[in-house]
């Protein structure tokens, strides 16, 4: 009986060694990174910032493709049908994963059921702007002036983290907002400089100028804490809107299916990366902070997202575009 056991475990263990040694050389060919945006915009070079920098510790190429298109849905469909082998892996951003599933209903990928988590690696908040000719200085002049009559704000999108953002304030506050969908920012912005709409939640990379110009004023952030780059503008939670928090973010996500030892080196490498001080000085520049959370982390951040997103969503009857 007991050779018989032996003899099983002997096999089991040969059994497993082909799917335990690649895992455990990984990685010995070039890697692609799906950045699901067109080529030249910030999350693109973030993507080739990662490529690099991933590459170097890795010792492979990190090569870039680009598979924009149906708001990021092709890249990331492209990724959860790839081959669960550590060479294709999702620069993942927010809405990729806590938006598309509750406004697209047909998708090809499910955020949990198809990726494996590898970590959070970058995010940066929203500014609540407005223009000089509001009178508006805070979130509470927001709810006070729109008791009167309804304050409208602009977004780059139907759908978007900014839109939710926004109904979100509204909710929590009781604050009268209409929504104004712009296609992209900078036509929100042009609004807003115009004195057409007296509100716009944007990122901070495209509110930033504008504020140090002086041509807008930042309300507040929508994020959980306050940004170096604005000191001196506080959160929405700490204008009185208690656990308020509304961010960006990129990740690293991969094929169910991976081997974990794979993830788990992915994981480590992205961690060391944010930690090089020429890593975060360059995302610094973007706006973004690096960010760095393990598979579990970023799991329960998408969880904890799309359940509150959902309710969101529900309550003020958001389509998309």
């Amino acid at each position: 009986m007991s050779k018989h056991i032996a003899k099983a475990a002997i096999l089991c263990v040969l059994a497993a060694a082909p799917a335990l040694a690649p895992a455990q050389d990984y990685p010995t060919k070039p890697i692609t990174m799906v950045v699901p945006f067109p080529p030249g915009g910030s999350t693109d070079v973030i993507g080739r910032l990662f490529a690099v920098k991933l590459g170097e510790r890795l010792g492979q190429t990190v090569v870039v493709e680009n598979k924009p298109g149906a708001n990021t849905s092709i890249g990331a469909t492209a990724v959860a049908r790839a081959a669960p082998d550590g060479y294709t892996f999702l620069l993942t951003a927010g809405p990729t994963f806590t938006l598309n599933p509750l406004l697209y209903p047909n998708l090809n990928y499910d955020p949990i059921k198809s990726f494996e988590f590898a970590a959070l690696a970058a995010s940066t908040s929203f500014l609540i702007l407005t223009n000089n000719e509001t009178g508006i200085g805070s979130v509470a002049d927001i709810v006070g002036k729109s008791a009167a009559k309804p304050l409208s704000f602009g977004s780059y999108g139907a759908g978007s983290t900014p839109h939710i953002a926004g109904e979100s304030l509204a909710q929590r506050t009781g604050a009268k907002l209409l929504h104004v969908p712009y296609r992209g920012s900078a036509p929100a912005m042009s609004d807003l400089l115009g004195n057409q709409i007296p509100l716009t939640i944007d990122t901070l990379v495209a509110g930033l100028p504008q504020v140090k110009a002086g041509k807008v004023r930042a309300i507040a952030l929508t994020g959980s804490k306050r940004s170096s780059l604005l000191p001196d503008v506080p959160t929405v939670a700490e204008s009185g809107v208690a656990g308020y928090d509304f961010d960006t973010w990129f990740g690293i996500t991969l094929p169910k299916g991976t081997p974990a030892p794979v993830v788990a080196r992915l994981s480590k490498e992205i961690e060391a990366m944010l930690g090089e001080p020429d890593t975060r000085a360059k995302l610094e520049q973007l706006g973004f902070e690096p960010t760095f959370g393990d598979a579990a982390t970023f799991r329960r951040k998408v969880e904890t997202e799309l359940e509150r997103n959902v309710a969101i969503i529900k309550a003020a009857g958001i389509k998309p575009d």
